[in-house]
This record gives structure tokens, C-alpha cells and sequence, in this order.
């Protein structure tokens, strides 16, 4: 499931941990005793540092990832923490290409569905917040949107490829109670129009 299991029970301090982090030294190790040398001092503030390994921005010994040292560079912080959103909570934005910009009971509904009721309301009423403030201190402006999942009746025409179309002229063979199997090897193509013209060709000599 790529939906981050870190909350923190109050969001206040996040956008002032976060600007610390711009102009701190990175640490070999991010600990408690660096937080609150930063001045956090709060337990709840501790909690930040599971938010960060969810994101990727520490290794699960809170060792900084190069995502950390990019964030450091203030210029390129905002979108790289928005790479960072994307990706950790990948599962939500493909049900939602923009799930930064829904409302919290409709971002609240879907992470209930991804998670498969495996938390409480209490929890969820601490992720979903944890999100949106992380949101709002990331910039959306440069990220391209991800494909959106689609399925049932949202989805588009279907593709006809080149194995549905050989099975298509080989049904068509079956003539007379005789069964005729030709086997035809095939070009290596990217290019569609190869395979359409191959088996057109295939349809008006064999078929008339």
C-alpha cells in the first residue's frame, strides 16, 4: 500500500520544522536530540520524524536521503516536497491526479477505502490532517499530473492489438469444418499501421 502509516497528532509546528530544516545543517543522523536543537522540544513534535521517513526524506535509521538535500536548496523545496507527497501517497493520487485539492472528508473517505478499515477514526482524523499540511507547504505549480486509474465504465475503447487480431483472422479460417493454422512471424514494429496493413492484407488474400 503506498499510503504513508506517519501522522502527527498536531500540524502546528510542521511549516516551522520544515524552514528549520532549510537552513540547518544536515545531520549524519536526524534524531530526537537534533529536533530539539532545532527548538522542538514537544513530543508531538517528534512525530515529524516518522513523517519524514514516510516521505523519503530519511532512511529508516533517519539517516538524510539525497531527496533531503535537494529539500535543503530553498529555491527547489517546495517542488521537491511535492515529488515527495506524490510518491508516498501514490495510491491516493491515483484515484485523485490532484487529491491535494479535494476536500478533507473526500481525501478522509479514500484513504479509509485504501487502508481497508485499518484504522480508527481517531487515526484517520490525524493522517488526514498530517496530509493537507504537508500539502499546502509544497509547490504544485511544476509537477506534471500522473495518469488517473481508470476502470468499469470510465475506461476508453478498447485497444485492439496484434494478438487479438491474429485470433480474430484464425477464428475466421475455420471454413467448411476444416480448421486451416497459419503461422506468421512477425515483424518487430512499434509502429501500429505495420501490424494493420500485415493482417488487412492477411483478411483480403485469405479470406476474399
Amino acid at each position: 500500500m503506498a499510503l504513508p502509516t506517519a501522522y502527527l497528532s498536531s500540524t502546528k509546528n510542521l511549516d516551522a520544522i520544515l524552514d528549520a530544516l532549510k537552513t540547518a545543517q544536515a545531520p549524519r543522523q536526524f534524531t530526537h536530540s537534533f529536533l530539539q536543537g532545532l527548538g522542538f522540544k514537544a513530543s508531538t513534535d517528534r512525530l515529524v520524524i516518522g513523517v519524514l521517513k514516510g516521505l523519503g526524506f530519511l532512511d529508516q535509521t533517519g539517516v538524510p536521503t539525497p531527496r533531503y538535500f535537494e529539500f535543503l536548496d530553498q529555491s527547489q523545496s517546495g517542488r521537491v516536497l511535492a515529488d515527495a507527497i506524490r510518491e508516498a501517497y501514490a495510491d491516493l493520487y491515483q484515484l485523485n491526479t490532484k487529491a491535494h485539492e479535494l476536500s478533507r472528508a473526500d481525501v478522509k473517505g479514500k484513504m479509509k477505502t485504501l487502508t481497508q478499515g485499518q484504522f480508527s477514526e481517531a487515526v484517520l482524523n490525524k493522517m488526514v490532517p498530517t496530509f493537507f499540511a504537508l500539502a499546502n507547504a509544497a509547490d504544485w505549480s511544476a509537477i506534471p499530473d500522473v495518469p488517473q486509474a481508470v476502470t468499469g465504465a470510465d475506461e476508453g475503447p478498447a485497444v485492439e492489438t496484434p494478438a487479438a487480431r491474429r485470433e480474430e483472422v484464425a477464428s475466421a479460417l475455420r471454413l467448411g469444418g476444416l480448421v486451416y493454422s497459419i503461422n506468421i512471424q512477425l515483424p518487430e514494429t512499434r509502429d501500429p499501421a505495420v501490424y494493420d496493413a500485415l493482417f488487412r492484407s492477411l483478411r483480403t488474400h485469405l479470406l476474399g
